[in-house]
């Protein structure tokens, strides 16, 4: 039961989520970059460098056990989703702009995750641990989110009716996938949560308020609109945690032989997939009150 759930049920939850990701994406969502290029840069380097420096060195400090750190690592670098782009129209962000960075940096991740993976395997967990099949892992990223989301446009291109009618309920439908899959990744590593919760719950908020600051400051330093800078830090300080947990499962399933329910190395994402919202609900609702 576990391997299905595992190897069959999460990969399609995940791809289901980024399907709807893909709903209401169109060609111009890519092209937009272009016409806001310096506050679609600085929400590109913050997601893309800043935050897994960030990650690796609140794992480093807190002295995160070995798979625990790797499963930060993976959390630093899963890009935003769904998520990102509701909180930035609550918070009145710039809704376009959120959408652009978290379709491209979907789309880059596929490459980069694997590799900064591999690197974060090798040094929290040493040189005798299996490698990681970085080819493998990035194909299978590219299944389930690059994938998913073309076929979401193709749909928002073919049938916009659809997607202006029936795919609100398939958006209702993930966030309820959302919960279950985070759920059930704390619920089978309950043993090492509470072993940890210690770290582990501290690690996952400090990540969140530090990379939403980190959004903010950089931001206002380039002048950029209350807007944009609130979409810039909801981009940069909320993560993608499904996707983090179907990594950690993944990874596990290569280098140590998967298991019977969700790996350590998706827990700090679940957790992440809690404690989130504690802090991006009220950063959302103040920066609404600014505009």
């Amino acid at each position: 039961m576990g391997n299905v759930l595992i190897d069959v049920v999460l990969p399609l939850a995940l791809a289901f989520i980024m399907f709807t990701l893909g709903l209401g994406l169109r060609i111009a969502d890519f092209t937009r970059v272009f016409a806001m290029p310096k506050a679609f840069a600085v929400g590109f380097v913050n997601q893309m460098i800043l935050l897994p420096l960030v990650g690796f060195a609140i794992a480093v400090a807190l002295g995160m056990p070995p798979e625990l750190a790797v499963g930060m690592m993976i959390l630093a670098l899963a890009p935003g989703g769904v998520t990102t782009n509701v909180l930035a129209k609550i918070g009145n962000g710039n809704t376009a702009l959120s959408i652009s960075l978290t379709a491209v940096v979907t789309i880059v991740s596929a490459i980069t995750l694997p590799l900064i993976i591999a690197f974060g395997v090798r040094y929290f967990m040493g040189s005798e641990t299996p490698e990681v099949n970085t080819l493998s892992l990035s194909i299978t990223m590219f299944l389930m989110t690059v994938l998913p989301v073309a076929l979401g446009m193709i749909v928002t291109a073919l049938a916009p009716g659809f997607v202006n009618g029936g795919g609100q309920w398939l958006g209702r439908i993930a966030v309820v996938l959302f919960a279950i899959i985070v759920l059930a990744a704390i619920l089978t590593n309950l043993d090492v949560l509470f072993a940890n919760i210690g770290s582990l719950g501290p690690a996952t908020i400090l990540l969140m308020v530090i990379m939403l600051g980190i959004g903010l400051i950089t931001a206002n330093i380039l002048g950029l609109s209350v807007k944009d800078a609130t979409t810039v830090a909801v981009e940069t300080g909320v993560q993608n945690s499904t996707l983090g947990i179907a990594v950690g499962a993944i990874l596990a399933g290569q280098i140590l032989g998967g298991s019977d329910g969700f790996s350590t190395f998706a827990l700090p994402s679940a957790m992440y997939g809690v404690l989130m919202y504690l802090g991006a609900v009220p950063f959302v609702l103040w920066r609404r009150t600014l505009h």
